[in-house]
């Protein structure tokens, strides 16, 4: 049986894991009866840390919120992701929290035992970041939608269009998902009745939020998925295929378009957009023979970008 200082330890790092934990379940854990569990949440209450009970047969705890942040406890696997992901936030895509992930690394590397502050070290000596240089993503915004997600309420925002239309919106907020350097917003707009994808660059929230809602299933099982998908294919007004002269492992990750297998050696490529020119100009690089499927419109693009190239002085 666990002495009762590393049992307590054990106790706060369960509840830490966990939102909610019977007693029973508690004790079973810990090796010990119910009263002892009952016993250690009041040690924890003394120390300041404000672990809510409820009552009856099924009650159980909760470790809440307090007045003040109490002690975490981190493994060794968590201590060096939160170290990490402070590195990055210090110098990222979200405004507002430079100075204050700086303040926070600082604490902790401090009391890094020395084997993970190595391997924190070797990864930030031997990564390089190259500067996005595009819109970043106020901390304040990010922490509203995140908080309307949790609690249910709908947003609404003025929010700046592909073309950079305004439009206010409503949308009942699933989830923020992260792509590359921006931040999205997938969330179910009030107004057109469908699932929408929102750079949370672009959102100017309005307060207070609207009523709360109940919960809709989402868009697909995996909602990262679904908006790589809208975001590639299904925003896009127009759509153009090639009949590639390859196989379609040869052109995998050199393009941001569907590719199709059509027999051994050649392959059909879907690509979405706006700019059939520049659909012409990815098609080209790709520097393979190939064949316009649709729309017809795209090889008069065609026909004008290799006569540029032909006419242009080298």
């Amino acid at each position: 049986m666990l002495d009762t200082s590393a049992r307590l330890l054990r106790l706060l790092s369960l509840l830490q894991a966990r939102r909610d934990w019977s007693s029973a379940d508690l004790a079973d854990r810990l090796g010990v009866a119910p009263r002892t569990v009952r016993r250690d949440v009041e040690r924890l209450r003394s120390l300041g840390y404000p672990v809510h009970s409820t009552p009856g047969v099924a009650g159980g705890y909760r470790l809440g919120a307090g007045a003040e942040l109490p002690p975490l406890l981190l493994d060794d696997e968590e201590a060096v992701a939160v170290a990490v992901g402070l590195r990055t936030a210090a110098n990222g895509t979200v405004t507002g929290i430079e100075e204050t992930s700086l303040r926070a690394l600082a604490k902790l590397e401090q009391v890094l035992p020395a084997r993970l502050r190595h391997r924190v070290n070797a990864l930030q000596t031997h990564t390089v970041r190259i500067d996005h240089g595009g819109p970043t993503v106020d901390a304040d915004v990010l922490t509203r939608i995140t908080a309307a997600c949790r609690d249910h309420e709908q947003l609404r925002f003025d929010y700046t269009g592909h073309q950079g239309e305004p439009a206010l919106r409503r949308a009942e907020p699933h989830s923020l998902v992260s792509r590359g350097n921006r931040w999205y917003l997938v969330g179910w707009d009030a107004d057109r009745g469908d699932w929408r994808t929102y750079r949370a660059d672009r959102i100017r929230l309005r307060t207070p939020n609207g009523p709360r809602f109940t919960p809709r299933e989402p868009p697909g099982p995996d909602v990262a998925a679904w908006m790589q998908n809208r975001l590639a294919h299904e925003m896009w007004p127009v759509e153009a295929r090639f009949l590639l002269h390859g196989p379609a492992e040869r052109f995998a990750g050199r393009t941001s378009g569907t590719l199709a297998p059509v027999g051994d050696d050649r392959c059909l490529l879907t690509l979405r957009g706006d700019d059939l020119h520049l659909m012409a100009v990815v098609v080209a690089f790709l520097d393979v023979d190939f064949q316009v499927i649709e729309p017809v419109e795209l090889k008069e693009h065609l026909r004008a970008l290799g006569r540029r190239l032909l006419s242009s002085r080298i």
